[in-house]
């Protein structure tokens, strides 16, 4: 898929996204349009799924390790068929399946609820390593806030994956700089994060979140690194693409109401031209 295609999807995740936390009157927009293009990239190019057969068992697994941006996970699995867009006007609402954090008893293509800040990163090691174990193919994927990782089971489980020479698993950081408090540099700095992992042995790259080909170019480099995982930190806008969310940590858990739902739809009203129309 080129990255004209990639970036038309992607505009339609952020979509959903905007569409999904409106309707809800709740939800974390900001961070879920920071990783919208990380998400898009990984479900539409990188890892080995199947919308027909979500439990297939030789599947890349992924874990939404800052669970609170399952509005950005929930919008491109339903743009990768694995249930009805239509069903994203369901976020939150009594009696629908679509839950404020991700639900892997009730939602396909979700391999594990999360939402508990820290924890995701130690589940993803465990099917890193179970997949070592049991001689199978299949690699992991796990994406962290930059905020988020001021948790220390984030860093006992980066030790875990380090020393066991995980090289099925990949840690993508979305580092938009900005969680529900403010500047992470200001809360609790993890800076600098690329250091950090390196200290863990993990293999690490730098990429932009929102170039395809950086994160082309990233997803490759991690494949061909051999035993030691690897650590992408993904330099994000909080918010891109609505012009009145970026880098406002205020839209880190605050709905859009009816008027700004409406601008920012015209917004990605306006990439969809810039970009030659939806799909």
């Amino acid at each position: 898929m080129n990255n004209l295609e990639l970036a038309k999807i992607a505009n339609e995740v952020r979509k959903g996204i905007v569409t999904a936390v409106h309707s809800a009157k709740a939800g974390h927009p900001g961070g879920s349009l920071s990783s919208a293009d990380i998400f898009t990239y990984l479900y539409f190019e990188e890892m080995n799924i199947d919308p027909k057969n979500p439990k297939m068992e030789g599947r890349d697994r992924f874990v939404l390790s800052k669970g609170h941006v399952a509005p950005g996970l929930y919008s491109v699995l339903a743009q990768k068929g694995f249930f009805p867009v239509e069903d994203l006007k369901t976020l939150r609402h009594m009696g629908s399946y679509l839950q404020g954090h991700p639900d892997m008893k009730h939602i396909p293509g979700v391999d594990m609820s999360s939402g508990s800040l820290g924890q995701g990163l130690s589940a993803a090691v465990g099917m890193a390593l179970s997949a070592k174990m049991d001689g199978k193919d299949y690699r992991t994927y796990t994406l962290c806030g930059d905020g988020e990782i001021q948790e220390g089971q984030i860093w006992e489980a980066a030790m875990f994956a380090g020393h066991r020479k995980l090289d099925n698993l990949v840690v993508i950081v979305d580092n938009n700089g900005l969680q529900i408090d403010g500047k992470i540099d200001d809360v609790c700095s993890p800076y600098p994060i690329d250091k950090k992992f390196e200290a863990f042995n993990f293999h690490v790259i730098n990429a932009d979140a929102h170039n395809f080909d950086e994160l082309r170019a990233a997803f490759k480099e991690a494949r061909e690194t051999k035993g030691m995982p690897t650590a992408i930190i993904a330099h994000s806008i909080k918010g891109k693409g609505v012009s009145f969310m970026e880098n406002q940590a205020s839209w880190h858990g605050t709905a859009p109401n009816d008027e700004q739902y409406a601008v920012a739809m015209e917004d990605l009203a306006k990439i969809d031209k810039e970009l030659g129309g939806a799909n």
